[in-house]
């Protein structure tokens, strides 16, 4: 099975990608793909809000036009915003033109929301091309230190749970879901994940 950390060698190979952040002052950056989607979004929102932190959202930009009103739920509380394609496209499968043009339909409706662009980007699946990246150079693209696998539905949230929390360390970005697939692992994990690390005198940021 694919770690929940992410192999040292990887981040080695794509260095201009953001992976970690530095390894300092207990910091931790909680991330979130593939919303807004009610239910699983209001979930992790309410989470946040419980616990007075903070999370980077890549949302897909369909389904903000979808669910405006979560979408503004995720800016009113002061939550950073990154792009995840409107479509949620597959880089190694996507023409550029076709990738490229998706990524900037999602600004698009981002800055009918808000003044500045997201300037954030990650590729759903993690996966791009080298000259994919080349010609997203005005972004800061985020890939992850920790993928907690919330959505796969063969493992059990107690092992989603666990495996997250040995994998994660000083200046990890964490990958949860607030989709539907990932829900019930998501759901369980979360907010026990959170408890663990503020226990431990952790703070959560947003990149």
């Amino acid at each position: 099975m694919i770690p929940h950390r992410v192999p040292f060698f990887i981040p080695l190979l794509y260095p201009s990608l953001v992976w970690r952040m530095p390894a300092e002052n207990k910091n931790l950056y909680l991330t979130f793909d593939d919303g807004p989607i009610p239910g699983p979004t209001e979930f992790v929102l309410d989470v946040l809000a419980k616990n007075k932190i903070k999370g980077t959202f890549f949302c897909i930009g369909d389904n903000v036009r979808k669910h405006p009103g979560i979408f503004d739920r995720i800016l009113t509380n002061g939550h950073a915003i990154g792009n995840h394609t409107f479509n949620h496209l597959k880089g190694w499968t996507t023409d550029n033109a076709i990738y490229l043009e998706n990524i900037q339909q999602f600004e698009r409706i981002i800055l009918e929301k808000q003044r500045s662009s997201s300037l954030l980007f990650r590729p759903p699946y993690g996966r791009i091309k080298r000259s994919q990246i080349a010609a997203l150079k005005d972004f800061r693209i985020v890939m992850w230190d920790v993928l907690s696998f919330d959505f796969n539905k063969n493992l059990s949230p107690e092992k989603c749970l666990s495996k997250t929390i040995s994998a994660t360390r000083e200046g990890s970005i964490i990958v949860f879901h607030d989709s539907l697939k990932a829900e019930r692992n998501m759901q369980y994990a979360l907010p026990r994940f959170i408890d663990h690390f503020l226990s431990k005198g952790f703070n959560f940021k947003t990149l």
